[in-house]
């Protein structure tokens, strides 16, 4: 087995522990807000805290010398040139109301390079992963047989599903939405499932045909980008090659060169 390989194996391990764990700590009906972020709408829930302590747990019992990236804890410089970047509930607001669509999400980068990453679908315990250069994978639960995933072959724009998300921030939502209600009249239609690893993974796995989303923070996207890309997507930023916290672009390839034209267009 690969360094990458034992890394992701541990990734997996430790992001099904974390969606047993979020499972078991949900309440029926909404979920209490313990505290929010960048705005009032931008939730944290004492279960989002409880989860990434586990993952910092156990990853730092295994690897002490790695680093942490993670959405609620303070980052954590390591030795080893290897960072986890970890999302305990992707999808928080999905997960307060009992929207079934919230994931833990796990990137693995080794000197700055992603190369590993692991999604669960925390409410249908779907995993999806992905390895740099050897291609991504879906189970339907921890232990079942691993399915390539492949994204699919659409290339008419004007029959393109297309998934986005919206920040926090009411001025960003209302160039979103302008943006959205320009891009809605050229394509078959739009979709807003609020997870943008679930949204990635969906893409990678051939429901969705393109993805965009502005403010994505580093763990809203590390393991989903990766996947998707090793699921034959082509994954950038608006005028890049690279996604950031600016844009994320995501297609599949027979669509992608138009896509970015269109996101373009639209003013994302």
């Amino acid at each position: 087995m690969s360094d990458d390989e034992s890394l992701l194996e541990l990734a997996r391990s430790t992001a099904h522990e974390a969606a047993v764990l979020i499972r078991d700590l949900r309440p029926e009906g909404r979920v209490d807000v313990a505290a929010t972020k960048t705005s009032p709408t931008d939730a944290v829930t004492d279960v989002d805290t409880a989860a990434e302590q586990l993952i910092r747990d156990r990853l730092g019992a295994v690897r002490p010398d790695d680093g942490f990236v993670g959405e609620e804890g303070e980052r954590q410089s390591g030795s080893s040139g290897v960072d986890w970047v970890i999302d305990p509930i992707d999808g928080t607001v999905n997960f307060v109301y009992g929207v079934p669509a919230y994931a833990v999400s796990i990137g693995i980068e080794v000197d700055g390079v992603a190369r590993a990453g692991v999604v669960v679908d925390v409410p249908l315990g779907i995993e999806y992963s992905g390895l740099l250069g050897v291609g991504a994978w879906r189970r339907d639960h921890a232990e079942g047989p691993a399915t390539r995933l492949r994204a699919a072959s659409s290339s008419d724009l004007s029959q393109a599903l297309i998934a986005t998300g919206f920040g926090y921030d009411p001025a960003q939502r209302a160039r979103q939405a302008a943006a959205v209600g320009i891009m809605i009249t050229r394509i078959r239609d739009i979709r807003r499932f609020g997870s943008a690893a679930l949204d990635l993974c969906s893409l990678a796995s051939g429901r969705i045909d393109g993805y965009v989303e502005e403010g994505l923070q580093p763990w809203d996207r590390a393991a989903g980008v990766l996947i998707a890309r090793e699921a034959g997507a082509i994954v950038s930023g608006l005028d890049s090659d690279e996604p950031d916290e600016r844009l994320v672009v995501a297609a599949t390839p027979g669509l992608f060169d138009a896509f970015r034209t269109l996101v373009a267009e639209c003013g994302f």
